[in-house]
């Protein structure tokens, strides 16, 4: 009996994966914290996977 196969993941190219993170931008604040900023991926928007490949049909009318 044949088993179900998955599809691989769509990892985001650019990110590979991790689309989210904290910057470290220098120095503390006055209570002692490190001062960082939230950074996301343009390619992915944050989400770490791209949308899949449509077929394309080459030579056909649409």
């Amino acid at each position: 009996m044949a088993q179900p196969t998955t599809t691989p993941a769509r990892v985001c190219s650019n990110c590979d994966g991790f689309p989210t993170v904290r910057v470290t931008l220098g120095g503390r604040d006055r209570h002692g914290n490190l001062r960082t900023i939230t950074v996301h991926c343009p390619a992915c928007h944050g989400t770490g996977t791209r949308p899949a490949r449509t077929a394309q049909l080459v030579g056909g009318r649409a």
